[in-house]
């Protein structure tokens, strides 16, 4: 008999355990929301009520880290956007400032970004995930339109997001200790 009681104390304490180790997982502590892809079998989109909800405003401004993928646009950015278009691009690295110096008109808002994650999850891509913050901008975006393609794959870090009124919405830009270049469109 005890050696019944002591197997359902030992399986008791197993289960509750992997169930407490299953919750801290779980709440990861994670500050801004995220949706997470479904079962691996069908394709992982995060298309949620954060987007939608989510208002562009008339001017902000950010800083963008595009990588993954054989694509011009890779590299890390300070952008500007007013009335919905791109006013200020400046190329924060290497690969920013050539992306920049190379195609302008490639560096998008973050409603752009939006489009693409949406205009992916229409498609089927395999990816299109977003994780947002509390006030529902995307601070990444991840695409992978084919899962067994190579070099497809998009992933978009938004940081430093500042809406209009805010000293970094001003279309100055920041000072990195490097030289920037710098490219406005009308």
């Amino acid at each position: 008999m005890a050696s019944v009681r002591s197997t359902r104390f030992r399986l008791s304490s197993v289960v509750l355990v992997g169930g407490l180790v299953c919750a801290a997982v779980g709440c990861g502590g994670n500050s801004g929301a995220s949706v997470s892809a479904p079962a691996p079998s069908s394709p992982s989109s995060s298309f949620s009520s954060f987007a939608e909800s989510w208002e562009e405003p008339a001017a902000y401004a950010y800083t963008l880290t595009s990588s993954e993928g054989e694509r011009s646009l890779i590299g890390t950015f300070r952008v500007t956007v007013r009335d919905g278009k791109v006013t200020k691009a400046v190329g924060l690295d290497e690969s920013g400032r050539a992306a920049v110096q190379r195609a302008p008109e490639e560096v998008p808002t973050i409603g752009g970004l939006l489009d693409r994650l949406a205009r992916a999850h229409k498609e089927g891509a395999d990816t299109a995930e977003a994780a947002y913050a509390p006030d529902g901008h995307p601070e990444r975006i991840t695409l992978d339109p084919l899962k067994d393609a190579i070099d497809d794959e998009e992933s978009y870090v938004i940081s430093d997001y500042e809406p209009a009124g805010n000293k970094k919405a001003t279309g100055a830009p920041e000072t990195t200790g490097a030289s920037s270049a710098s490219a406005t469109q009308p």
